[in-house]
């Protein structure tokens, strides 16, 4: 039976009901904020295609992160930059790392927090690639030696979760085992399962200094056109010890999202990354959008697809947003 006895309008016409029948809700609790570290004092340098952004000193981070701490966000990821580059990414794994000496300044300040670090080599490598490199190949298993020692100077340094993102096969188990074999058993993983080959990296790279120098990633992230092969990385992550799995990116992955969501039994977080971000930004510049709103849409539609949690740039803005509308 349709119209008239059915009306779907009643439940839109007054705002404390459409609040009151909302099918889902986003809080600042959702949101996962990545920020990235470089060494020295006093420094926040924009980054100028990611307005809003920046590349934050250790003693400059803690006064950020206090912030976004305060906002009620509960956690955030940090990429490392450093002073020096080579071809294994070796300051990756230096216990006086860049990454490595944020963790113990934050959770020094703020005990609470929840400090995840994202376990890659390339921020770190001269090629920009996220493996080590023989004769213009990148080399997998080589490659987990570095990711475990990676991984095991940020536990020691004091991280909260690690979140290997390197799409290298058999690095959440290699990470596991080493972390296991250390005593740090209790040590959560988030995975990027299902990260794709995106030209949407690109804002981050520049954020970074981490373009390769020659090719691409191809051979190791996801192509954009396949749909199983997310569910079989997925599957296989949490065979390996993966206690949360990611979809990167998220707005023009939303269906793979909805999917992994259907067939995980853990937790699902995705990646609204850089160049989702940097969009949103450009287009609010020249007056086209509406940012905030579109900010919101956007983040909306991400939840409503299945992520139980949400890495975002707009994390910081989004929170000011949701608690100024609480009030």
């Amino acid at each position: 039976m349709g119209f008239p006895i059915h009306r779907l309008r009643r439940l839109r016409q007054h705002a404390s009901l459409r609040r009151m029948v909302r099918e889902i809700s986003l809080t600042p609790a959702d949101l996962i904020y990545p920020l990235f570290v470089t060494f020295g004092e006093n420094k926040q340098e924009p980054i100028k295609s990611m307005p809003g952004q920046f590349r934050w000193s250790v003693d400059r981070l803690v006064s950020e992160v206090s912030e976004v701490w305060a906002l009620g966000i509960p956690a955030v990821i940090l990429f490392g930059i450093p002073e020096h580059k080579d071809e294994r990414g070796s300051s990756a794994l230096a216990n006086d790392g860049v990454v490595q000496t944020a963790v113990r300044a934050l959770k020094a300040a703020l005990p609470d927090l929840m400090v995840i670090t994202d376990v890659c080599i390339d921020e770190y490598t001269s090629h920009g690639h996220c493996g080590i490199v023989r004769e213009g190949k990148i080399l997998n298993d080589e490659t987990l030696d570095c990711l475990q020692a990676m991984a095991l100077s940020h536990a020691e340094a004091g991280v909260d979760m690690i979140a290997p993102s390197d799409m290298m096969d058999g690095r959440v188990k290699a990470i596991r085992d080493a972390l296991d074999q250390r005593g740090h058993t209790e040590m959560p993983i988030m995975a990027y399962s299902a990260k794709y080959a995106s030209a949407l990296y690109a804002p981050f790279r520049d954020a970074a200094f981490s373009s390769p120098s020659f090719g691409d990633r191809r051979s190791y992230q996801m192509d954009a056109a396949n749909a199983r092969e997310a569910l079989r990385e997925v599957e296989l992550d949490i065979e390996e010890g993966a206690d949360i799995v990611m979809v990167k990116p998220a707005l023009f992955y939303l269906d793979i999202l909805r999917q992994v969501r259907d067939m995980a039994q853990v937790p699902v977080a995705a990646y609204q990354v850089s160049g989702e971000y940097s969009m949103i930004k450009a287009a609010a510049q020249q007056d086209w959008i509406d940012e905030k709103s579109v900010m919101m849409e956007s983040l909306l539609s991400i939840k409503r697809a299945g992520a139980d949690l949400i890495l975002t740039y707009f994390a910081k803005e989004a929170a000011l947003l949701l608690n100024n509308n609480d009030s």
